[in-house]
């Protein structure tokens, strides 16, 4: 088991942490060498601190085992800094509720995908106009469109949890196969039990690090990561279908009997291969391993990305302010950072998603190891999603 010691920095090659101190706050310089006294004070004084910097992450001492997790006993950190922002900014309580404008990309991006399906409706599936369009326009739409679905996931474009559902529902059609409403039920679990090995599916399992710990194995699952993310839950953690997944499959398999007859196969298989190609080797993709995998040596289980990529997915790479609060949506996150500076900026974070991405499969220090695991059971409820509640508890993400 592994464990993490403080450590007073924490930079690296693709990563950078925004605190540094003012001139102001520097000592003056002295004319004279200390002497014996000066150095006893000076020892005995506790080390100067930026503001914040108790959030900044450890570093992982000794070096973490590349055949195992990193183990941790301690309790995920974003409750504890949710509390403590709250309680330095109690008016961020007013960046919670739902985003209207969320409708309206949704349905701008499907009607994006339909054209292209239609479009495409007799070009050759092996054709190069083909995959060109499905990786640069379908698999950019796509990898929105899952991102909306974890936008309205969280209740954040409509007030209602119904809306919401039927809305993720809608959403859910260019992707070609129905998972919104299953979706929601384990994104539940991720923000609750973040972490905890046999309850958050988002973690890789130890047949996964067994069998993919090399370059090849992490150039396999970087390339069909959509795959591991929707098959892994019915082996790790088994949900029972609800009545909302059964509408998910029905509305969904509608749909696409629809597409195949009035339009046919090639766009059946556009939306498809769209959503592999979000899935795979796409620069959007890279936010799967750049929102909690380890990187650095640091014992920082979520990281975020402030670049312009961020445009094209709801701003999910700001994905430390995301489970601070997951009830504040993605126009205002950055609202979110810009108002408590001073516990976001201590916190390294990735410049570039393909660079991640890169560096997952070509750096022996990182791999499906690169993960945080605990063994806690309990659950807190508290760590959801938005909606008509999300003032009173910051994020309740209700289920019905």
């Amino acid at each position: 088991m592994h464990r993490s010691t403080s450590s007073s920095t924490a930079t690296a090659s693709s990563t950078s942490a925004s605190a540094s101190a003012s001139d102001s706050d520097e000592p003056d310089t002295r004319a004279t060498t200390p002497g014996p006294d000066d150095q006893a004070a000076a020892a005995s004084e506790p080390p100067f601190k930026l503001a914040g910097e108790q959030w900044a992450p450890n570093k992982v001492e000794p070096a973490q085992d590349h055949s195992d997790f990193l183990w941790q006993m301690n309790e995920e950190p974003h409750r504890s800094r949710r509390m403590a922002i709250m309680k330095a900014h109690p008016e961020v309580t007013k960046l919670m509720g739902h985003e209207p404008l969320t409708k309206y990309v949704v349905l701008f991006v499907t009607l994006v995908q339909l054209s292209t399906a239609w479009y495409l409706r007799s070009t050759p599936f092996f054709s190069l106009k083909f995959w060109a369009l499905a990786y640069l326009v379908g698999g950019t739409a796509n990898q929105s469109t899952f991102l909306a679905v974890h936008e309205i996931t969280h209740n954040l474009a409509f007030r209602g949890v119904r809306q919401n559902r039927l809305f993720a529902i809608f959403a859910n059609l260019p992707i070609g196969v129905p998972f919104a409403m299953m979706f929601k039920k384990y994104h539940i679990e991720h923000h609750k039990f973040l972490g905890v090995d046999g309850i958050d599916t988002d973690l890789p399992s130890r047949l996964e690090l067994l069998v993919l710990n090399s370059v090849l194995g992490k150039a396999f699952f970087a390339s069909f990561q959509i795959f591991f993310y929707a098959l892994r839950p019915g082996f790790i953690r088994y949900q029972a279908p609800t009545r909302w997944v059964a509408l998910n499959w029905l509305v969904q398999l509608s749909f696409n009997a629809l597409v195949v007859k009035f339009a046919g196969w090639h766009s059946m298989l556009y939306f498809l291969l769209s959503s592999h190609l979000a899935g795979s080797l796409h620069p959007c993709a890279g936010h799967f391993i750049a929102e909690h995998y380890l990187f650095d040596g640091h014992d920082q289980e979520t990281w975020s990305y402030y670049g312009p990529l961020n445009i094209l997915c709801y701003n999910v790479g700001l994905h430390q302010e995301h489970h601070d609060f997951p009830a504040i949506p993605w126009t205002r996150l950055w609202k979110l950072k810009q108002l408590a500076p001073e516990f976001y900026d201590v916190l390294p974070s990735h410049t570039s998603w393909p660079g991640v991405t890169w560096r997952f499969i070509t750096d022996s220090n990182v791999g499906m190891f690169s993960r945080v695991k605990r063994t806690q059971k309990g659950g807190r409820g508290d760590e959801g999603g938005g909606g008509a509640g999300a003032v009173k508890d910051a994020g309740g993400l209700k289920d019905e």
